[in-house]
């Protein structure tokens, strides 16, 4: 039940970043960026490669939901989650953002690796 519990707020997260709050600012966006567009700029990151995260991303987390009546898709959307949560953690760090602006990514990629270990 955990990890099913689990799978739902990874994915449902990852669609709300990508779908809900894109186009909007928080608190956690890197350097302060006023969206998603601009975060990637910030990153040093061109905005095709948003597309392709922002894809690999979803496409992820709605492995995750199918995780629950078809559990082979779990590990490896868990695996690439970790990897693209890694990889956000470190844009972080590259930008030398306060640690509460990455404190989204740290837990996102804890339960990413949760996942994984429990699927």
């Amino acid at each position: 039940m955990l990890l099913i519990l689990l799978q739902i707020i990874a994915a449902l997260t990852i669609y709300n970043v990508w779908f809900v709050r894109a186009g909007h600012s928080t608190p956690y966006r890197g350097k302060g960026a006023g969206n998603l567009k601009k975060e990637f700029l910030a990153y040093g990151l061109p905005v095709w490669f948003m597309y392709i995260v922002g894809t690999i991303k979803v496409l992820s987390a709605t492995a995750l939901i199918l995780g629950i009546w078809y559990p082979y898709f779990v590990g490896p959307a868990s695996l690439v989650l970790t990897l693209m949560m890694v990889g956000a953690v470190l844009m972080h760090i590259k930008v030398r953002d306060s640690f509460k602006r990455a404190i989204p990514s740290l837990l996102m990629l804890m339960i990413s690796i949760f996942i994984f270990i429990l699927s």
